[in-house]
């Protein structure tokens, strides 16, 4: 009889979030890194709930096929803009109003000791955080009129270190320390845009399986998944979220488990 509470608590949950996700139908979404891995899947996942949809990557063709993908599953309207988002989107992507920016695209790291290439990390810093914060100042006025949200899709490892990671860790830790203080300031003037964090574990994507194979046993979850926490996240306006649920336990114990004794990878020159 005690678990009736736990249920009903799930159910109300259940409920809340279903609520949400219904009014994604129409809802003005732009997410970018959309041509493969959970960019995709987002705008998929988008799509199904009848949302307009802006994705933008930098492969043209292939962005012309996750677009077609998009429609044939429901999506009220799709456009697709090919950019280097280490660079600024055209004006009129924001012109129409906007009720999501979904934050998602990074820049090519590899997994390997740092070599001193300071360039390259400059590089990546521009890609994976200036970059976001210049989407942010040009989408904030549309979010604003329109009471929407900005997802930031980061990793664990903007919320601990790891090996073989220090270019992209630091541009994710970036992430975190940025939207973190917006957030406040933000809600300190009376702000109506939520920025959701989501923090993510490993996922199957082909990039990164490539990347850390043979160097550590954690299980990779679905992009597919992935996506849909984030979505969920974001409709129903969270602050940070984690997929998977046990990343959280692990930064509160600092327990970030690799391979011990794992022979450095042969660092890739870019």
């Amino acid at each position: 009889s005690l678990r009736i509470f736990p249920c009903i608590s799930e159910r109300c949950d259940a409920l809340n979030k279903m609520r949400f996700l219904g009014s994604l139908k129409g809802a003005r979404v732009l997410v970018t890194g959309a041509s493969t891995g959970i960019g995709e899947q987002m705008a998929y996942r988008y799509a199904r709930f009848g949302a307009q949809i802006v994705i933008t990557a930098r492969r043209e063709h292939i962005l012309h096929r996750v677009a077609e993908k998009c429609v044939s599953l429901g999506a009220q309207k799709v456009l697709y803009i090919a950019a280097d988002l280490g660079s600024l989107l055209p004006s009129f992507v924001f012109a129409g109003g906007l009720d999501y920016l979904v934050l998602n695209h990074i820049g090519a790291s590899p997994f390997a000791t740092w070599d001193g290439d300071v360039e390259h990390t400059r590089w990546l810093m521009q890609v994976n955080f200036l970059s976001y914060l210049q989407m942010t100042s040009r989408a904030l006025p549309s979010l604003e009129e329109s009471r929407g949200s900005i997802v930031v899709v980061s990793s664990l490892l903007g919320k601990m270190s790891s090996p073989f990671v220090g270019p992209y860790a630091a541009t994710k830790f970036a992430l975190s320390g940025f939207f973190g203080s917006l957030r406040h300031e933000m809600t300190m003037r009376g702000s109506n845009v939520t920025i959701t964090m989501c923090f993510l574990g490993l996922i199957d994507t082909q990039s990164a399986m490539e990347k850390v194979k043979g160097y550590t046993n954690t299980k990779a979850h679905p992009a597919s998944e992935a996506a849909l926490h984030i979505i969920k996240a974001g409709a129903t306006r969270q602050w940070d979220t984690f997929y998977p649920w046990h990343l959280y336990y692990m930064i509160l114990t600092g327990n970030l488990r690799y391979t011990k004794h794992t022979k450095p990878p042969t660092p890739v020159t870019q």
